[in-house]
Order: C-alpha cells, then sequence, then structure tokens
C-alpha cells in the first residue's frame, strides 16, 4: 500500500495578544491507502488543528506534511485549491450542504468547480446517490429530507471527484445512535471498497469502526494503536 499521508516533527501555533500559542507540538504521523484511523481528544487537545493541516485547510508552523508523497508546503494557494478538490473529500457534522439546491445539485457541486460538462456532473452526481442509497431523493431539498440523508448525501459529495482520501470531522454529531451507527456502517462498506478515512469523533462507540484510534492530548499524539474491539456493521 502507498502511503497517503505523512507528517514529520509537525508544529502549529497561533499568535495571540500574549504571544503564541503552541496547539501541537511535533507530531510524527503516517497512514498508508486503505486505512481507517478515528482521532480522539478532549477540546483543545490539537485534534481539529490537525485534521485542518490534513485537509489543507492550514498550515503547518513548522515540520513536514507530505500528501501522497507530496511536500504541501511547497505548493502555491491554487495548487493547495486543486488538491482539496481532486485528492480529499470532506465530510462535516453540519452537513454543509445548500438548502435551496437539491440533492443532486449538492452532490454534483465539487464537479462544477473542476468544470466537468454538465451532463457528465449529473451522471456522476446520480451515481454516488444511487452508491449511498439516495437515488429516489435526488430531486429533493436538504429539508425534505432526515438529517441521515443529509449526511449520506454529504458522503456522497465528498466521493463525487473520487477522492484518494475522505476526511469526517464529527460526522455523527448532530444524530441519533440508530442514524449514527448507519452512517457508520457507509463509511465502513466504504473503506472496505478501498476508501482511505480519517475520523474525528468524540465517541467512543463510533471510534470502534475505525481499524486505528490516534489520540491527541496537549498537542501530543499519545497513542497510535489498533483497534482491536472494533465494531462490525
Amino acid at each position: 500500500m502507498g502511503v497517503v499521508i505523512e507528517t514529520q516533527n509537525l508544529t502549529k501555533s497561533y499568535p495571540t495578544g500574549a504571544g503564541d500559542l503552541p496547539v501541537l507540538h511535533g507530531v510524527d504521523f503516517t497512514l498508508e491507502s486503505g486505512e481507517f484511523t478515528a482521532i480522539m481528544g478532549p477540546s483543545g487537545s490539537g485534534k481539529s488543528t490537525f485534521m485542518n493541516i490534513l485537509g489543507c485547510l492550514d498550515r503547518p508552523t513548522s515540520g513536514v506534511y507530505k500528501l501522497l508523497g507530496e511536500e504541501v508546503a511547497k505548493l502555491s494557494p491554487d495548487q493547495l485549491a486543486h488538491r482539496r478538490l481532486h485528492y480529499i473529500g470532506f465530510v462535516f457534522q453540519g452537513f454543509n450542504l445548500l438548502p435551496r439546491a437539491d440533492l443532486l445539485e449538492n452532490v454534483s457541486l465539487p464537479l462544477l468547480y473542476a468544470r466537468l460538462p454538465a451532463q457528465q456532473r449529473k451522471i456522476r452526481a446520480m451515481e454516488m446517490l444511487e452508491q449511498v442509497g439516495l437515488a429516489p431523493w435526488a430531486k429533493h431539498r436538504p429539508s425534505q429530507v432526515s438529517g441521515g440523508q443529509q449526511q449520506r448525501a454529504a458522503i456522497a459529495r465528498a466521493l463525487v471527484a473520487k477522492p484518494s482520501l475522505i476526511l469526517a470531522d464529527e460526522p455523527t454529531g448532530n444524530l441519533d445512535t440508530q442514524t449514527s451507527d448507519e452512517i457508520m456502517a457507509l463509511l465502513s462498506r466504504l473503506n472496505d471498497e478501498g476508501i482511505t478515512l480519517v475520523l474525528v469523533t468524540h465517541e467512543p462507540d463510533v471510534a470502534r469502526y475505525a481499524k486505528r484510534l490516534t489520540r491527541f492530548r496537549d498537542g501530543l499524539l499519545v497513542e497510535d494503536s489498533p483497534v482491536l474491539d472494533r465494531r462490525r456493521p
């Protein structure tokens, strides 16, 4: 398997009125193709900052971050935008769907930025909706479907550009237990099909769907181990 993510001595600090505030302290991390890791840690532990760096939404203060063997710090803003569009799919707690667009239009949105022709966008977006079980609701707006269906649509949108990596930030945070289990079963199936996944969660039961647990505390990676009691759908 190839290496999708590699960080070496990664640090991040933010300037404040009282001086720089360190958030990450020399994080070394490697994720290979096809892996599924859950990132856990208390609020302020650095996990969200680490996730933003992995998603090319923020830059480290020092250290090295390589995405698919490419050092991210050497990329221009346009190159970073291209990597986010084509290499990384994002799934957020709040779904982030456009309320006035139907599910098909929401899922096809990344392909509009990729400048694919309209018919190709429609065909591929429908394929993704079928993959997550939402084809019958393609013309419904987000307000016309359930929270679980909205999250499925968000996952379809993350997949539509065929990325190498899915970053899911608290994807079950707004869902009830049964719906959370359905979403995690979907993500597990996608991982079984070869998608590389990084999941941030506060919920131990959700983390147990992953194959690997990465735990942060006080800006340090303090645990990186296989999930021995993994939940299966």
